[in-house]
């Protein structure tokens, strides 16, 4: 079955930086879109980034763009979110997803906690 685990979250000060894994399984990783989302304290789940199969295309919601970057390895079946200069807006839980718009995580999907905090 599908499994998406994600990796590298913790505390952070703002400015600073974070690297976010996703190890997947149980699909062919190369062929499909995938996505990171986050779902903040008390709010509903949010896109963040998505990237397109072979890694050449990659799109920001507003409020990341410019601080984060998305980009994935399929020889290692892994996506990747590089997290630079970290506001106290981008606490959250954040889950990586499989497919085109798909913005729900798996069900059961732990996600990984990055909190921005002094």
């Amino acid at each position: 079955q599908v499994q998406l685990v994600e990796s590298g979250g913790g505390l952070v000060q703002p400015g600073g930086s974070l690297r976010l894994s996703c190890a997947t399984s149980g699909f062919t990783f190369s062929n499909w879109h995938m996505n990171w989302v986050r779902q903040a304290p008390g709010k509903e789940v949010g896109w963040v980034s998505g990237i397109n199969a072979d890694g050449t295309k990659t799109f920001y919601a507003d409020a990341v763009k410019g601080r984060f970057t998305v980009s994935r390895n399929n020889a290692k079946n892994t996506l990747y979110l590089q997290l630079n200069n970290l506001k106290y807006d981008d606490t959250a839980v954040y889950y990586c997803t499989k497919g085109l718009g798909a913005v729900n995580p798996l069900l059961g999907a732990k996600g990984i906690q990055v909190t921005v905090s002094s």
